[in-house]
């Protein structure tokens, strides 16, 4: 690893080895990112899945009022 930076600095390419490292970081990030939030969109639509057995249960329970 030290020899490549040792190129890339003999070479003058440090602000390109900087670019790389925060495009690197931010693809990253952004993967984590949107795989919390595929968690998220997950957990929810378990919690409405659990709201509308809920919902069921209890129209069959004590009738319809609507």
């Amino acid at each position: 690893m030290d020899k490549l930076i040792d190129a890339f600095v003999a070479r003058g390419d440090l602000a390109h080895l900087a670019l790389l490292a925060w495009a690197l970081g931010a693809s990253a990030f952004a993967y984590v990112a949107l795989r919390e939030l595929a968690a998220s969109v997950r957990r929810f639509d378990d919690f409405v899945r659990e709201i509308a057995r809920f919902n069921a249960k209890i129209n069959a329970t004590f009738g319809d009022d609507e």
